[in-house]
């Protein structure tokens, strides 16, 4: 990973630091909160989850979803400023896949996506991902990752594509519009 002030290696008053990648703590809830009102507003057909049911929730439930997000099952990427309590501005999650298939090695999922807008397209995503998938391999165990992208969405087919994801030929009703398909895509893990 690039070091925290350096884009790609090049540093200088014109860079932009590259944001802190960690892993999330059940002590961030309210950041996790923060960040997911956020996603939902920005990009609402993304997420199965509506900005009022996520409004609903208690200070206690977003505490049980931070420790969930950080339990023994799943890895949770973040982005932040650098410093403890800043703003997280990108996120992936990782889940041991559940029913595993027998017939594949063990299988991780990525869900919960979301980079903000000012950081997209300048390589976050790509740290993201590779902190990610190394996640489902070393703490989850998985040598397979599945995802699933809207049919549409030409961006993010080609983002996973370039990071070694395929498509099965498997697809599932979109759930947010089932006229629509989500593609499901996979990549094996060293």
């Amino acid at each position: 990973m690039v070091g925290p002030g350096c884009w790609s290696g090049m540093c200088g008053s014109w860079a932009e630091p590259l944001p802190r990648i960690r892993r999330l703590h059940s002590e961030d809830w309210r950041l996790l909160k923060a960040v997911r009102l956020e996603m939902i507003t920005d990009t609402p057909m993304a997420y199965v989850e509506s900005l009022e049911a996520a409004r609903r929730q208690t200070d206690t439930q977003w505490q049980g979803r931070a420790a969930a997000m950080s339990g023994d099952a799943s890895a949770t990427v973040v982005a932040d400023g650098g410093q403890d309590g800043s703003r997280i501005c990108g996120l992936m999650r990782v889940v041991v896949k559940h029913p595993q298939d027998p017939q594949k090695p063990r299988q991780a999922m990525l869900i919960s996506v979301y980079v903000a807008p000012e950081h997209r397209g300048l390589g976050l995503a790509d740290e993201l991902l590779k902190e990610a998938c190394l996640a489902a391999e070393k703490e989850l165990g998985a040598r397979l990752i599945e995802l699933g992208v809207h049919q549409d969405n030409a961006r993010a087919l080609a983002f996973y594509t370039r990071h070694g994801f395929r498509t099965t030929g498997g697809s599932r009703p979109y759930p947010q519009d089932t006229s629509k398909l989500e593609l499901v895509m996979e990549r094996r893990l060293p």
